[in-house]
């Protein structure tokens, strides 16, 4: 085991765990079908411990029974709701510009664009937008429904984030505060898994103290061109991220789950270099937001 732990990282060693289940379960596969399906699950995993290629959920079906909502948007008004939402971030942001007017809210959806403006409040540039709730939660389950931005360099992404973030001794491991990423899409220019989101967890602070871990990629249903739901379930124990409904993946790391509030974020996220050219425009497309707790609903 210990050379094991040399080789591979540990998203990997629970692929590979998978692999081998997979494999074990083959011995009782008692149709055709049941076969192929196994050893498209280890071919899957394998590829994921060898070149890091993404997966395909298999773990349990969401379940809200004991859930209810505590905030929902569903972007049916004509502008954005600013009892529900700030503007995040806004000015100088990696290669461009954050912006309020790159979000609007229009035909039920909210939409975030990328774009480069001679003059979009902050002079010249490349421009995009970020917002958050206001309300902050801790615990509870997260979704959204969405179409993703496609090229450029920029991605989609929703997120959760914490003012503990703000320092390595804030944060506390991760206790006191995370940026937890339930997804970022930006594998379109791969040349295998385009169709696939990056789970990703921060701890630390975004200093010296910075802790990460990739979680890996996992594939959706055309995320680019119709809508995918992406969601967090965040308990007092672990973190656990779903792709339409299906469990992607599970963590604690990094000293454990924060125990902080923290607030969701939609982004449309600017990279430090852009290789396109003025013209080039791409958009985020969200249908809905809808945050859940446990408990009796008052």
């Amino acid at each position: 085991m210990g050379l094991i732990k040399k080789i591979f990282n540990p998203r990997q060693i629970n692929a590979l765990g998978r692999a081998i289940n997979a494999i074990k379960a083959l011995r009782s596969s008692d149709t055709i079908a049941k076969t192929i399906s196994l050893i498209m699950i280890i071919v899957e995993l394998f590829g994921f411990v060898l070149f890091d290629l993404p997966q395909t959920p298999r773990g349990q079906q969401l379940n809200l029974d004991d859930y209810y909502i505590v905030f929902e948007d569903e972007f049916d008004g004509a502008a954005l709701d600013l009892t529900k939402w700030e503007y995040r971030a806004n000015g100088a942001r990696r290669g461009g510009f954050n912006a309020p007017s790159q979000v609007r809210v229009e035909d039920g959806n909210l939409k975030i664009t990328a774009e480069y403006l001679t003059d979009g409040g902050y002079g010249e540039g490349w421009y995009t937008g970020m917002i958050r709730t206001i309300e902050e939660y801790t615990t509870g389950y997260f979704e959204v429904s969405c179409i993703c931005s496609k090229g450029g360099g920029f991605w989609s992404a929703y997120w959760l984030n914490s003012t503990g973030m703000a320092s390595e001794e804030l944060s506390n491991g991760g206790i006191g505060g995370a940026e937890i990423d339930i997804f970022e899409a930006f594998n379109y220019d791969k040349a295998l898994g385009q169709d696939s989101v990056s789970l990703n967890v921060h701890v630390g602070g975004y200093g010296d103290g910075l802790e990460s871990l990739r979680m890996g990629n996992y594939y959706g249903s055309g995320i680019y061109t119709q809508y995918n739901t992406y969601g967090l379930e965040w308990t007092e124990d672990e973190y656990i991220f779903y792709i339409n409904g299906v469990e992607a993946d599970r963590t604690s790391f990094a000293d454990g789950v924060s125990q902080a509030p923290e607030y969701a974020i939609l982004s449309l996220e600017m990279p430090s270099e852009i290789t396109e050219q003025p013209g080039f425009s791409t958009e985020f497309i969200v249908d809905y937001v809808r945050i859940y707790q446990t408990g009796v609903s008052v």
